[in-house]
């Protein structure tokens, strides 16, 4: 179906228009819970807008996990964000928009496959649109079948951005088969990462560690319907130990395997002094009270 060129802008885009920062809107590409997205023209590029739900008419839930340690640099802002005020939920809004923004654009640098970030105006994020092989949208990962070796390399392609994206300091948070696009350039098929309004610092939210296992483990299990070897792998715990260790790297062999063993006995052991502390503490409140 031919798509008009020249359909009304949404007045979020129109402000665009006006300030010449695109040209024309193509057409919508999606709406989710979180923001709209449309195609839009720029000279001679097509790009992408996201337009982000105003917190009134999204889903998203501004979850603990994502937004512990979010800075803001305004002290009134943290203020106001703290006790709920109308300000504070706009500065909030605003906090949450550029946290993907910012995200976007660590992430281009340290060279992780994300659409690359060009403008961000009045709540809308100008970015590259992702194509497929005919230079259409590329599909996510869940409207896509894989063979076995397909599902392998795609994996192991994206436990090597997750891997870089740790290095670069970032833990996307909510990664899955539904926010992997699968882009298509000199006839090669590769992920593409999207929708990082969630994603968190790695080094200060204490949600971090859980939130990259869950990540990977959609990975693990989203290829492994099509690679069934794959669901017997622990690339989580793995990345994650070498992190804390500051001995990941982008070149850091993974073996897909971590051994828990010593880690077993660790805790027995930890548990073992806790109740070692509680009997003597009250055996010192025994002594006290008969003293």
């Amino acid at each position: 179906m031919p798509h008009n060129p020249w359909m009304k802008a949404p007045p979020r885009l129109q402000s665009l228009v006006e300030e010449g920062l695109i040209d024309s809107v193509v057409r919508q590409l999606m709406s989710g819970k979180e923001a709209m997205v449309f195609v839009v023209r720029s000279g001679d590029n097509t790009l992408c807008a996201k337009i982000y739900k105003e917190a009134t008419h999204r889903s998203f839930r501004q979850a603990v996990d994502y937004t512990e340690n979010r800075k803001v640099k305004n002290s009134r802002s943290a203020r106001a964000m703290a006790k709920g005020s109308k300000f504070g939920r706009q500065e909030q809004e605003a906090a949450w928009q550029s946290a993907e923004v910012d995200a976007l654009y660590r992430l281009a640098a340290a060279g992780v496959r994300v659409p690359q970030p060009y403008n961000f105006h009045d709540g809308v994020l100008l970015m590259e649109l992702v194509t497929d092989s005919g230079g259409d949208a590329a599909p996510r990962l869940n409207d896509v079948a894989f063979t076995p070796e397909q599902a392998l390399a795609h994996h192991a392609t994206l436990i090597g951005e997750v891997v870089r994206m740790l290095c670069a300091g970032v833990v996307h948070g909510d990664l899955s088969e539904f926010n992997i696009l699968l882009a298509h350039a000199d006839g090669v098929d590769f992920p593409v990462i999207i929708d990082l309004p969630q994603a968190v610092d790695a080094a200060g939210n204490n949600h971090a560690q859980r939130m990259l296992m869950r990540d990977v483990g959609n990975l693990r299990d989203f290829f492994g319907q099509f690679a069934p070897a794959l669901l017997s792998t622990d690339y989580g715990p793995e990345i994650w130990s070498l992190y804390q260790a500051g001995m990941l790297s982008v070149e850091t062999p993974l073996t897909g395997h971590y051994e828990r063993a010593h880690a077993d006995v660790d805790m027995q052991a930890v548990l073992r002094e806790i109740d070692d502390a509680r009997a003597e503490d009250a055996a010192r409140r025994l002594r006290m009270a008969g003293g």
